[in-house]
This record gives structure tokens, sequence and C-alpha cells, in this order.
């Protein structure tokens, strides 16, 4: 998700339209005439005759918003045929109603992650040795556990509570500040949880609304993006101080962004290499996120970080297109040879002397 702030930082009134059903103009009457109207059919030429009298043909009289007459019934109202065709394509999922917007933002980000992103990750990489750059994760990471408490609690988790905030304490004392994650080590025994108000809310109930793929905020939910909200602005807004000051936001989240897509990168690029990368991504952020919260819900193994086991992607195929029938083979026209036409001459005799 920072990777793709990273990324995005970087870079219908239609006239109504009245089907043309009728195909004639139509001769209003007399609008006090009522019932039928006798129409006499006009000679067309000679027939055969007809024995006894002409019967003139009688037609129904065709009401078109005239007063009394019930109104037209309406294209839903109209029994269609069993054998009518339906013309159906590739539906787009109930979770992603918005897919057509996605696919193009996420586009977007690849193109810049390519192009700035991942070149910046892979030197940050190699510049920073991994210790120092476990060391950064760690800080950052012992920020978010005051969050992460107090959503436990709010699962009415006491125990896990109790347990984050004693983690709390000791990487932020003896860990030096949370540089060197202590409290997971023996004897304490204590590794981190992840957690947060979007667990909170997918814990009691709330769905994830519809999947989206921000520019600024990258895969994600409509319950994700408030839960988000709340994460990163709460403990900010209650301490205040250097956790406010531009500084320390700009640099923590660069610090973040390139951090995960360093970690991220054999990820990334599995997912580049399926044949419907859009939907790939989007399938394994929304079954990551319900293992997580199903883990929360006793469901899966949540004491020790990483032992919550996702289910394989499945693979999207992109949609096959019907090949066109071939073309039938036009046999060659045989062009007509020449014809040669002999005529006699006739030569006139010579006159005699």
């Amino acid at each position: 998700m920072s990777v793709t702030l990273l990324a995005s930082a970087a870079l219908l009134a239609v006239p109504d339209v009245v089907p043309a059903d009728i195909a004639g103009a139509v001769q209003a009457q007399d609008a006090s005439t009522a019932g039928d109207t006798a129409v006499t059919v006009p000679d067309q030429g000679p027939s055969e005759p007809i024995d006894g009298p002409t019967t003139p043909v009688v037609l129904p009289r065709v009401n078109f918003g005239t007063a009394g007459s019930e109104p037209l019934p309406s294209l839903d109202q109209i029994e269609q045929e069993e054998t009518a065709i339906v013309v159906s394509g590739e539906r787009t999922p109930k979770v992603d109603p918005m897919q057509a917007v996605n696919e193009i933002s996420y586009e977007a980000v690849q193109a810049v992650d390519d192009a700035v992103i991942a070149p910046i990750a892979m030197v940050y990489q190699k510049a920073l040795p991994k210790p120092v750059r476990t060391g950064l994760r760690n800080v950052l990471r012992n920020l978010t556990e005051p969050i992460v408490a107090l959503n436990f609690i709010l699962q009415l988790k006491p125990g896990k509570a109790a347990e984050t905030v004693g983690r709390f304490a000791l990487n932020s004392t003896v860990g030096i500040g949370g540089l060197i994650d202590v409290a997971k080590a023996k004897p304490f025994n204590l590794p981190y949880r992840r957690n947060g108000f979007a667990y909170t809310m997918g814990y009691h109930g709330i769905g994830t609304g519809p999947y989206m793929f921000l520019p600024l905020v990258g895969p994600t939910t409509l319950r994700d993006v408030v839960g988000l909200t709340l994460d990163r602005f709460l403990l900010p807004f209650a301490v205040g101080g250097p956790l406010q000051h531009p500084a320390y936001v700009t640099s923590s989240f660069v610090i973040r962004s390139l951090d995960e897509r360093v970690e991220n990168d054999a990820l990334f690029k599995r997912i580049r290499e399926e044949s419907n990368p859009y939907a790939s991504y989007r399938e394994l952020y929304l079954k990551t996120r319900q293992a997580e919260i199903d883990a929360l819900k006793g469901k899966a193994d949540y004491q020790q970080e990483g032992t919550v086991v996702l289910p394989a992607l499945t693979p999207t195929p992109p949609p096959v297109m019907a090949e066109p029938a071939p073309a039938p083979e036009v046999a060659p026209v045989a062009q007509p040879g020449p014809v040669f036409i002999s005529e006699p001459v006739v030569q006139p005799l010579p006159a005699t002397l």
C-alpha cells in the first residue's frame, strides 16, 4: 500500500431517444368517433370478379395518447419470445464494481513503479545492509503498538492487549526505542501481531465494501480506507509533538515504502507473471485480509507472525475470443479465351468488257 502511495506521489445528459417503433404516420380520425373504424381496401388493379357485395374491412382503432386510452407498455412489460437472443459477457465481480477505473489506476501505478520506485528500492537495498533496514523497520513498527493494543481491547481480547503493551514497553526501553525487537526472543516470546481499526470492523462483521485501487492508497477496500485513516492519524493527533512534524512524516513514509518494496519484490514479480496481473493482485489482497480476520476469530494461528497460510492464487486466464471463421475460398473465375469469328469476304467480280 505504501509502495503505491510513493508511486502515485511521483506522478453523462443524453437526449431521450424515442424508439422508432411506428414506421408510418398514423392518420388521426375524428376525436369524437368511438368504436371501430371501417376502412375500405382500394382497388389494386384487375382481379378475378368476386360474387356478392363488397364487404369493408374493419380495423381496430389505435389510440396513441388520447384521453381514456391505456398507456403503452414499457419494454420490461413486453414478454420476449423464448427464442430471443441474449448477448452476455464476462461480468464484473460484485466486490469490484469500479473495475474499469481500478485497472487504469493499476496500470498507471505499475508504470511509475517500473520507471522510478523499483530502481530506487534496489539502490536502497544495496546501500543499506539488512540489519540496518531491519532496525529502521522495527522502529516504525514499534510506534504502531499502541494502536494494536487499543484494537485488541475493542475486539474484547484483553490478554493480547496486555501482551502488546508489554512488548511496546520492552522494545522502547531495552530495545533502544524499538531498534531491536527483544520482545519476540526468549524468555519473553511476545511476537509482533498486526492489527488495526479495519481488522476490528471486520472482526465485528462489517463487510469489506467495494474493492478499489486508489492512486494514493493502492489495493484497498472501503472498510480498509476508513481503518487506515484512523490508524495513521489517531496516534499523531493524540500524542502530537514529533509525530506531527513534517520531517518525521515524510521520512517514515519513504522508509516504509522502500522497505515494503524490497521485501515484496519477489511477490510483485510473481503477480506480473500471471495472465491477468490485476485480478491476481486483487484476489491476493482480499484473501490476505480475510485470512487475517479469520485468524482473529480463532480460525487460524495468529500467535506467531507469518503462520497464517494463504490459499494459492487461482489462475485467471484472459478472456478467450472466438476465432473468426475463415473466409471461404473463392474459386478463380476462368477468363474466357479469345473468340475468333471468321466472316466470308465477298469480292465483286470484275466487269466484262
